[in-house]
Parts: structure tokens; sequence; C-alpha cells
């Protein structure tokens, strides 16, 4: 099989692993009729993909599996668009993170501890600031929504959003630990 086949085998595998975290591994948070957030560990798959499949396809692999489950889901449907683009940058952010880092050419276990976390880091760090920004601008502009009710929604995003992402930091740092030898010999 070759290279670029088994990234896009991988690519699907990750999407179908963040489809089951986020559909199966969430927890929901109502806000208003027909509205939620969730507490989720969904985006430190799409963290761990990244650092095994590269930017662009670990990107992809967070982008599609979580659109899916918002488009299965009917408190979320609406965010898909925003998500296909929320999570494909987080991917492309801390994968192109752990290249600069050199992820790939470092063994020594501190050294894989420090550039995950920075990596994960600055991935989740984009999520926390953009996803309320974004989903405010598309719930208002792009939905509908008056604003208030905009900023109320923005704002329960961001603390969900926060806790998912110090929550995804170590999840990811930890499952690299735990998995990088026997994926980093197969992709």
């Amino acid at each position: 099989m070759n290279s670029k086949t088994k990234k896009l085998a991988y690519t699907a595998i990750f999407a179908v692993v963040n489809y089951i975290a986020f559909t199966y591994g969430k927890i929901t948070i109502p806000i208003t009729e027909g509205t939620s957030t969730a507490i989720h560990i969904a985006n430190a798959i799409v963290v761990l993909s990244s650092w095994f499949l590269g930017p662009v396809y670990g990107g992809l692999a967070g982008a599609i599996g979580l659109s899916i489950a918002d488009v299965f889901d009917p408190r979320y449907i609406a965010s898909a668009p925003k998500t296909f683009i929320l999570k494909f940058l987080i991917g492309l952010i801390a994968g192109h993170v752990a290249n600069l880092l050199k992820l790939d050419e470092h063994t020594e276990r501190n050294d894989v501890i420090k550039i995950t976390t920075v990596s994960a880091f600055a991935g989740l760090a984009f999520n926390v600031i953009a996803d309320p920004i974004v989903g405010y601008l598309y719930r208002n502009y792009i939905l509908g929504i008056p604003q208030e009710a905009a900023k109320i929604i923005a704002t329960w995003v961001a603390g969900a959003t926060a806790i998912n992402a110090v929550i995804c930091v170590f999840v990811s740092v930890i499952l690299y630990q735990t998995l990088y030898k026997t994926f980093r010999s197969r992709i």
C-alpha cells in the first residue's frame, strides 16, 4: 500500500474516532432552546491525529469526523460548517507547531512531553479564542440569532471551550506517549 493511500486510510480511521469520541463521550450543556455546547475530548483526537498524520491530514480527520457528528445531532447540525473550519485549523496549527519543533526527531521522553504540550496548547488556545468569536458571528449574521442571544451563547461556549482545551492538552499528550511507538512504525 502506498504512503498516500495509508494516510487516507488513517485519516478515515481518525475521523471515525473523532466522531465516536464526540458522539458518545460528551457531556452536553443546554444553553437555549435548540442550542447547546459540550465538554468532550474529541479535540484531543484532532491534535493527536495531526501529530501522527501531519497538519493537513490530521486537521481533515478532525474536521470530517466532528462535522459528521454535528450533522447527525439536531442540537449541533447548524454548527457543522463552523466545526469543519475550526477543527481543521486546530489540527493544522498543532501539526505545524509539532513539525517546527521537530517532534518526529525527538525520542527523549521529557522533550516529547514538552513538544506535544506546546503543540497541543497552540492548537487548542487558538480554538479557545476563535470558537466563541466565530460562533457569535456565525449565529448572529448567518443564522440570524439576535445579538444578545448570540453573546450569551458565545459566553457559555467560551467557558466550555476553555475547559475542553485544558482537558484535551493533557489527554492528547498522554495518548501520544502511549501510542507513538506503535503508530510511528505504521504510518
